[in-house]
């Protein structure tokens, strides 16, 4: 059976550099009726336990470590029996949520491929919006996770710590755009998109510069 990808939305915060915002954040479940992936843990731990529905967790893959997307992960872990995948170059950025005490499981690697429920799932690394940002590309699904790298209308923030916009637009140009034209951008906020969507617009997001 090929791999399904669930859908669950959660509210709470996010801060750095002292800023506090008010964010809804999606999470994505992939997998079958036995076994699930989990990307992203963001502000309800009930709410994604329940998601899970029992099945079994083979990860919980932060697609970085801004605190809205990995606050919630130590205890999602502890409940789910998971570990954390975390790309090492955010290993920073995780500790100003988390300090030394609560470290990622595994560290994830480009182009690494984890497999759930039959389903190849290929590690992108893409950084920009923080140095270890990853997009996960499902090419049986016709689908890439893109977290905070790619959204609806553009990429993701870069005018905060640990961002930077020309590594961003690299990421996306040689990373996102070149998959198949059809392949579906589910985001780590608001709406999903599509590489045929978004791929005419690359110039004007160089051009105004976010």
């Amino acid at each position: 059976m090929t791999a399904r990808i669930d859908h669950l939305v959660t509210s709470g915060t996010f801060s750095l550099d002292g800023e506090t915002f008010d964010v809804d954040n999606n999470v994505w479940l992939v997998g079958d009726d036995e076994e699930v992936l989990v990307v992203d843990a963001p502000h309800d731990v009930d709410a994604i336990v329940d998601a899970v529905a029992g099945r079994r967790v083979v990860g919980i893959l932060a697609t970085h470590a801004h605190d809205d997307h990995v606050r919630q992960a130590p205890a999602l872990a502890e409940r789910l029996g998971a570990p954390v995948l975390l790309h090492p170059d955010d290993a920073e950025l995780w500790r100003l949520t988390h300090g030394d005490d609560a470290p990622p499981t595994e560290d994830l690697t480009d182009r690494q491929v984890i497999t759930v429920a039959g389903t190849p799932l290929h590690v992108l690394h893409t950084p920009g919006h923080t140095p270890g940002s990853v997009c996960l590309y499902a090419p049986e699904l016709e689908t890439v996770l893109t977290g905070d790298t790619l959204f609806a209308g553009g990429p993701g923030a870069t005018g905060r710590s640990y961002s930077d916009f020309p590594t961003i637009v690299v990421s996306i140009r040689t990373r996102v755009l070149t998959l198949p034209s059809g392949t579906r951008v589910l985001t780590g906020h608001g709406p999903s998109t599509t590489v045929d969507d978004e791929a005419p617009h690359l110039q004007e997001w160089i051009a105004r510069g976010h």
